[in-house]
């Protein structure tokens, strides 16, 4: 069974082709600037042939249709014709708190999205317009709606709750939602299988560091707190964009620096964070090299990105009373051994112990503990694979549906 991973942008169409009985990546790629100058596909399959066609590529149902050209085309193809495909699986930003796991897509989903749009504006949208194309090009094949933050939607109202007149919750859901829900299930479901339990067992903090960073506490398989709130904004010290901050601070800016709303949102999302302190990069090893040149605010940009996370971390130690094991995933998480030793230095009162050889390990896409054998608490590095999680919750829902 082929169950086909679409996630929308504004502006892009990233896919995968899965083979469920396999777990194989039979061809992946990406749909670029669509409806601009210099739209393209970049299209690899799996046997590693890479492949780019640039063309004009006007709107997204353009997109979808280059990419199942693709997919079964003599040549390049993967599958004879769209029938081997079984399921379609979407990424979908945002379903505010009408979903709490996998759908399937319906008008009725449909409508609940466009509902959710207030609440993810940039992201929404697209991922809308994403799988109305796919609907229209891939007729018959059943679609599921997998959302970022479902997972998340189990945390109690303590965690997800500002402290702000109760009403705005009551008339415009203002609230905690968490996002990088996929990631944060999958590695804490295989990171508790490595160590031979199961996620229902235990009590995990999973850390997604890559350019947008957040941390969940997970308590016995379900998700009691995360970083990131209304919006991904909040939280860790990301790639561009601030974290926590003073909420006075933009209206300061306003105020005094004369700064419009949109000059102070570029501000916090794209122009903040490593960047916004170091002056030099989003990207942490640029700023490694920086350090390395004796570079002072490249050296406070990674102190203050690792900082964040240790405080994060002993909360929720905090709030779970204790911690099993902690997950670190994606970009950083995965190929950063320089922040995670200085993100776990003096932890041992908790019982943290790392084993600098084990985190010195290039992991390349492998799992791996970096806690040393006499630590209390375990940890570990775990890939994060957010399609492979939404094709199996796909392919699970649709199999369901249909007995």
């Amino acid at each position: 069974m082929n169950v086909l991973v679409i996630n929308s942008g504004s502006s892009s169409i990233k896919f995968q082709l899965i083979n469920m009985k396999t777990k194989e990546v039979l061809a992946k790629g990406i749909v670029e600037r669509i409806g601009l100058d210099g739209s393209k596909l970049k299209y690899l399959r799996g046997d590693n042939e890479k492949i780019e066609d640039n063309r004009e590529i006007n709107d997204h149902e353009e997109g979808i249709e280059l990419i199942v050209k693709y997919l079964t085309s003599d040549l390049l193809g993967v599958i004879k014709d769209i029938k081997q495909i079984y399921a379609v699986g979407h990424r979908v930003v945002h379903a505010g708190e009408k979903f709490k796991s996998t759908v399937i897509i319906d008008d009725e989903v449909m409508n609940a999205l466009k509902e959710c749009i207030p609440l993810a504006p940039l992201h929404n949208p697209a991922n809308i317009i994403g799988i109305e194309a796919t609907m229209r090009k891939l007729p018959g094949i059943p679609m599921a709606g997998v959302f970022d933050t479902a997972f998340h939607q189990t945390m109690p109202e303590k965690a997800f709750i500002y402290a702000l007149p109760y009403e705005l919750y009551e008339s415009d859901k203002i609230r905690r939602y968490g996002f990088h829900g996929t990631s944060h299930f999958f590695v804490a479901k295989k990171g508790a299988k490595f160590i031979g339990k199961k996620m229902e067992e235990l009590k995990i903090i999973t850390c997604h560091l890559g350019n947008g960073s957040s941390i969940a506490a997970i308590e016995y398989g379900k998700s009691i707190d995360t970083s990131m709130g209304f919006t991904p904004l909040e939280g860790l010290v990301m790639g561009t964009r601030s974290g926590d901050i003073d909420p006075a601070i933009p209206m300061y800016l306003q105020r005094n620096k004369k700064m419009t709303y949109f000059d102070v949102d570029t501000l916090l999302n794209k122009k903040s964070g490593i960047l916004g302190i170091s002056g030099i990069s989003s990207d942490l090893r640029d700023i490694e090299e920086a350090v390395e040149k004796g570079d002072k605010r490249a050296k406070l940009s990674l102190e203050i990105f690792t900082y964040r996370i240790k405080k994060y971390i002993g909360s929720y130690i905090a709030v779970m009373n204790g911690v099993d094991l902690i997950i670190f995933t994606a970009g950083i998480g995965e190929n950063g051994p320089i922040e995670r030793e200085m993100i776990l230095k003096d932890m041992e009162f908790f019982g943290i112990k790392l084993d600098k050889k084990r985190n010195n390990k290039i992991f390349k896409g492998k799992k791996g503990l970096i806690s040393a054998d006499d630590s209390k608490i375990k940890v570990m590095v775990c890939p994060t694979n957010e399609e492979l999680e939404i094709a199996e919750q796909t392919l699970e829902i649709i199999k369901s549906n249909k007995k």
